[in-house]
């Protein structure tokens, strides 16, 4: 069963219950590109999570789209074959053919260090061609709603002028590096939104997301922070492979794909809204600590190799201000270290299962 059989991961599904808008995606249908990922695995889960509570008219239409079929299937094994859930094979980069649906998220990117160095050109096509892709459906549906995951990374370095970003700074970043890949393609597919609403009349809204973590992250995953709980649910040394002091907003999954449906559902059409929380803002050496003391451990140092390090974001300070979003009623269920501390409780119970 993996993940969807580990009774804790259940009840933190359980902690999405109370959000008030779930009515709106009764009988609607709903397409999710990077369906497979981090956070939209978990918004799959969510939404047929509660599908089981409803009767089929009013069950919410699940097509998550991905790149790897038999990865999916393991992955959503329980929803395999269930009328409300289908999976399709698809590049997003490429014509997607006519669909329709209510509702469109692009969650589809590469979204660390090492897919940047590694998969360059993939980063940029899959966010530009993604979303114009998706908007493209969007604009043959009338009435239907795209919202499309951005990233902190779109405000570049912080200036020194500001202590949290809100969302319409716009720090330093040089176009002119391999790194910059996929902060430029964000910005890009940012202003694709904004063309598309003009000419097109598409409805579309836009989540800027810090670095996120959570259960249903891959394992594969380079991030710093994917790389401390994968050391804590080894229980092995927390590697920290720069000084730490970088400063940065941080969310759990679970808080994310709040979020997410918070701006899917109750957002104002062509805005963009900022999701973090000061319960989830610290310096790289900090976060380093926890993970270590979740698993009781202790933080080593060491140097990344090239290729990683050309995949690392430049910047020292990215902390997001969300007033706005919680403004529309959203509102954190952790802290770093709750957050820390129950991802690699469920990762170590999956993995020794296995």
């Amino acid at each position: 069963m993996g993940i969807l059989g580990n009774r804790q991961y259940l009840d933190m599904l359980g902690k999405l219950d109370t959000f008030p808008h779930w009515g709106r995606l009764e009988g609607k249908a709903l397409y999710l590109s990077g369906g497979s990922g981090m956070l939209g695995s978990l918004l799959v889960d969510a939404v047929m999570k509660r599908n089981g509570t409803l009767p089929p008219e009013r069950w919410c239409r699940v097509l998550a789209a991905g790149r790897d079929r038999q990865a999916a299937e393991s992955r959503f094994s329980p929803w395999w074959g269930h009328p409300a859930f289908g999976f399709l094979e698809q590049d997003v980069t490429r014509p997607l053919g006519g669909m329709k649906a209510d509702y469109w998220i692009h969650a589809a990117s590469t979204t660390h260090p090492v897919a940047y160095a590694t998969e360059p050109v993939n980063t940029v096509l899959a966010n530009v061609l993604g979303t114009q892709n998706l908007l493209e459906q969007a604009a043959g549906s009338p009435g239907s709603r795209l919202l499309l995951l951005s990233s902190v990374e779109i405000y570049g370095e912080n200036r020194g002028d500001v202590e949290a970003f809100q969302e319409a700074y716009c720090g330093y970043l040089d176009c002119n590096t391999l790194r910059a890949g996929y902060p430029e393609a964000k910005r890009v597919s940012e202003s694709l939104c904004q063309a598309y609403r003009a000419e097109k009349g598409v409805d579309a809204v836009i989540l800027r997301l810090p670095r996120c973590y959570g259960p249903t992250m891959r394992m594969t995953d380079s991030k710093a922070v994917a790389q401390f709980i994968k050391k804590g649910v080894r229980r092995e040394d927390i590697v920290l492979k720069s000084e730490g002091n970088q400063f940065y907003s941080y969310a759990h999954a679970l808080d994310a794909v709040s979020g997410i449906l918070w701006v899917l559902l109750a957002g104002a059409a062509g805005e963009a809204y900022n999701l973090a929380d000061p319960g989830s803002d610290i310096a790289l050496k900090d976060l380093a600590a926890a993970a270590a003391g979740c698993a009781g451990t202790r933080v080593v140092f060491d140097l990344p190799g090239e290729t990683e390090r050309r995949g690392y974001s430049t910047a020292s300070r990215a902390v997001m201000d969300a007033g706005k979003l919680r403004g529309l009623g959203w509102r954190a269920q952790y802290t770093i270290e709750s957050g820390i501390r129950e991802t690699i409780d469920i990762l170590r119970a999956v993995e020794e299962e296995v």
